[in-house]
C-alpha cells in the first residue's frame, strides 16, 4: 500500500489540488447566490442580454 502511494504521490497531490479548486469555485457560487448576486452574468449591458430575466431578480 505504501509503495503504491509513493509511486503515485504526484497524481494524488494534483487530484487534491484540483478538488480544492473546484470546491472553492462551488462555495463562491453558493455564497454569491445566497447574497442575491448573479453567478452567471458579469456583463455591463444586461438590458440587451437575452438571459437578463433569468439571472437578475426584478
Amino acid at each position: 500500500m505504501i509503495q503504491w502511494i509513493i509511486s503515485n504521490i504526484w497524481t494524488i497531490i494534483i487530484c487534491a489540488v484540483l478538488i480544492g479548486i473546484v470546491a472553492a469555485i462551488i462555495i463562491s457560487m453558493v455564497r454569491k447566490k445566497k447574497q442575491g448576486k448573479s453567478v452567471v452574468c458579469n456583463c455591463g449591458n444586461c438590458k440587451n442580454c437575452a438571459m437578463s430575466g433569468s439571472c437578475h431578480k426584478r
